[in-house]
């Protein structure tokens, strides 16, 4: 084992465990087409989580918050989407994929903006008087969460929720045997293009290098006359609204959502997170896709043992890798 682990890390670290882990795969099921099948709705499914758990792990990261509300955020992303999706349902059907594109595009930015609004109205009024006291950030965010359930429930209803998708992101490609869901790869492609963006900003632009000057030192970024509060503030809107798109991406994937969908979303995001590493957000990235994978594939090749898969997985990490696979470096 140790000898594995060294060749692991000799070659590429931590990076390479998806691909170890879709060989093992490949060899346990021993059919290609399943495989394959497998293996992009894994991607797919870890893509839509990252973009859940990204915001949480820049809130944390940055700012040091313990956001047990965060899945507020997905709740209200995947229900308003949804409303949009439903209020221009003409727009999904028929030969024009010009509307359907529009509709969802307006779904997306419709959880987007309401997840900034509301990310600014959660930091502003709830975050910032417990900056700094862990315990109260998770009891306050806590019973911010139970609210925002109760308004959900108090406008949607009770009764689960029917998400109607663009005709064009309905079937699947056929290659072979292989069938690949239309749906899965568009949720592929678009959690791609944040995580480069997401990575370009922070690592490659001005207002990157002031957030992580602040979060090292806050006192010396107010002295050179930047407001680093203001900053703060829109890293928490954009880990909001990150989380609100992802809300309304899974809720596309799943097609009925009920007021539950963040509670039980929440406690898979909060698994990529501490696998990933607290803050970071590669390890969040490696993370949701470990996930992503080892639940379609144990769930192929061991149904009864799904629902633990993500759990056995955590474990196993935090077992060879206390602080997570790319913990943030502080």
């Amino acid at each position: 084992m140790e000898k594995l682990v060294n060749t692991i890390e000799r070659l590429g670290g931590v990076n390479l465990l998806p691909v170890a882990l879709a060989v093992v795969a490949f060899v346990l099921i021993g059919n290609p087409s399943s495989w394959v099948t497998l293996t992009v709705a894994g991607l797919a499914m870890g893509m839509m989580i990252f973009l859940m758990a990204s915001g949480l792990s820049l809130v944390f990261g940055l700012m040091n918050v313990l956001n047990f509300g965060h899945s507020a955020f997905v709740s209200f992303g995947a229900f308003v989407a949804a409303s949009v999706l439903a209020g221009l349902s003409g727009w999904l059907s028929g030969d024009s994929i010009m509307l359907g594109a529009l509709a969802l595009f307006l779904a997306v930015s419709a959880a987007l903006l309401f997840g900034l609004i509301a990310g600014w109205f959660f930091e502003t009024v709830i975050i910032r008087p417990v900056y700094e006291d862990h315990l109260r950030q998770i009891l306050i965010t806590m019973g911010a969460l139970i609210v925002s359930e109760q308004i959900i429930l108090a406008v949607w209803g009770g009764t689960p929720t029917a998400v109607p998708r663009p005709d064009f992101l309905e079937g699947a490609l056929i290659i072979g045997d292989i069938s690949i869901e239309i749906y899965r790869i568009f949720a592929f492609a678009l959690g791609l293009v944040v995580y480069i963006a997401l990575y370009a900003v922070l690592n490659r632009t001005r207002i990157g290098l002031l957030i992580r000057a602040g979060v090292e030192s806050r006192e010396m970024v107010e002295a050179l006359g930047f407001r680093i509060d203001r900053l703060f503030i829109g890293v928490f809107m954009l880990g909001s609204a990150l989380a609100a798109v992802g809300g309304a991406m899974w809720a596309g994937y799943e097609t009925l959502i009920s007021p539950a969908l963040g509670g039980e979303i929440m406690i898979i995001v909060f698994i990529v997170v501490i696998i990933g590493g607290l803050g970071s957000i590669e390890g969040t990235l490696l993370g949701a896709i470990m996930v992503g994978l080892v639940g379609n594939y144990v769930g192929f090749l061991a149904p009864k043992l799904a629902l633990a898969s993500n759990m056995l997985l955590m474990m196993a990490i935090l077992m060879w890798r206390p602080s997570g696979l790319r913990p943030a470096v502080k």
